[in-house]
């Protein structure tokens, strides 16, 4: 279909789920900040006034008694002062054992034998122009729209948002291409004396600041906290869990998902490292004008350095062969584990802040956070056209 409407959603730091991640990223942050090379899968769980931690870690023995104090500095951050979810009233308990040993021995290099993948799976990375931050437009403004309440909330100009927020955006497509909001819908949570009305109003605004002119829905498609009141928020509200917003963290359903999480892994596990690299040669060939909208896979397995397959797949807008084009990225990047830890400089405490508002379509940042949106192999791709005119971004 060329017309048609299409909707994605996203969720503020304050949701259960990404208090989760948060907690579970800014352990793993905690680790490769005393060791580098740390390997770390961190669950988390949280409710009313109580959070779990469970996983597997190698590395410094010293930074396990510090989990509890880096618990409850994440939580503080989001800004969780609740009676039944207080940074520093919350129970917390560590269930954090060593890595084991068969997992180990399948990932650690040696003699004759490269850094294997951490586990099996696929990844996918998507890029496309519907944005200039080469991001499909529905997930896009659903994450601007929930980080700009959670800005509002953070700097005191809003007095009544509570961390727990929710958006979700449908876009008209003409030809293709998005034109216009058909729907929007925003939840809050808020302190008890303010009205809905007022909350809508507000809320309005920063919708208005996020979405290109004109793009407005109409009234009687505009929907805030559907459901009435919203006091009671985060995980007192609701149960959190790591890694339960996976498409989310991703692009909103415009692409596919392989189905491992992101948040609470060190990038020795190619459920991350492999999903970011995937995005940055995405990226990378739609910007340097080699195609409008391209999806890339990744496959591995446990212990085995090299992917087992690389898949370019451009949508029908691609200016040369996609063959030629998976070709390339493997000449331009090591796509085994340690490759793109190396490549993309990941071996560094840069993961909690990617638990909220997206892990794509973020600026790369001079500590090397979220350096899988670097533009850096757009030129080198350009040449395999040729005399063949692109259109760079």
């Amino acid at each position: 279909m060329k017309n048609y409407i299409f909707t994605s959603e996203s969720v503020g730091e304050g949701h259960p789920d990404k208090v989760c991640d948060r907690i579970s990223d800014a352990i793993v942050d905690a680790y490769l900040a005393e060791e580098p090379e740390s390997r770390c899968a961190i669950e988390c769980l949280a409710t009313t006034n109580r959070v779990i931690i469970a996983g597997e870690v190698r590395g410094p023995e010293a930074v396990l008694k510090k989990i509890e104090g880096v618990t409850r500095a994440a939580i503080k951050d989001i800004g969780y002062e609740q009676d039944e979810f207080h940074w520093n009233k919350v129970q917390i308990e560590v269930l954090v054992h060593k890595q084991s040993i068969d997992i180990a021995k399948g990932v650690d290099s040696g003699h004759n034998k490269e850094e294997g993948a951490g586990d099996q799976g696929i990844m996918f990375g998507y890029a496309c122009r519907e944005t200039e931050a080469l991001m499909p437009a529905a997930i896009h403004y659903a994450h601007k729209i929930v980080k700009a309440l959670a800005d509002a909330r953070h700097s005191g100009a809003v007095k009544f948002f509570g961390p727990d927020a929710k958006s979700q955006v449908s876009l008209e497509y003409k030809d293709g291409k998005p034109v216009r909001a058909h729907s929007i819908v925003v939840s809050t949570q808020h302190t008890p004396e303010v009205s809905q009305k007022e909350i809508r109003e507000t809320v309005r605004k920063y919708v208005l600041d996020v979405l290109p002119k004109g793009w407005m829905c109409g009234e009687d498609h505009f929907y805030t906290n559907p459901t009435g009141s919203f006091i009671i928020g985060g995980p007192d509200g609701d149960c959190g869990l790591t890694g339960r917003k996976i498409i989310v963290d991703s692009y909103g359903g415009s692409a596919p998902h392989g189905g491992g999480a992101f948040s609470g892994k060190d990038p020795t596990k190619v459920d991350r490292s492999g999903a970011y690299a995937a995005r940055y040669l995405a990226k990378n060939v739609v910007a340097s004008g080699l195609a409008d909208r391209c999806t890339v896979q990744l496959a591995y397995a446990i212990g085995i350095a090299r992917p087992l397959a690389v898949y370019v797949n451009n949508h029908g807008t691609s200016q040369i062969a996609e063959e030629k084009i998976a070709a390339k990225l493997q000449q331009l990047m090591d796509l085994s584990p340690k490759g793109i830890r190396t490549h993309l400089g990941m071996n560094r405490p840069i993961y909690a802040r990617t638990a909220a508002y997206g892990h794509f379509g973020r600026e790369p940042e001079k500590d090397g956070g979220f350096s899988w949106e670097r533009l850096d192999l757009a030129d080198e791709l350009r040449r395999l056209a040729g005399g063949q005119k692109t259109a760079a971004v």
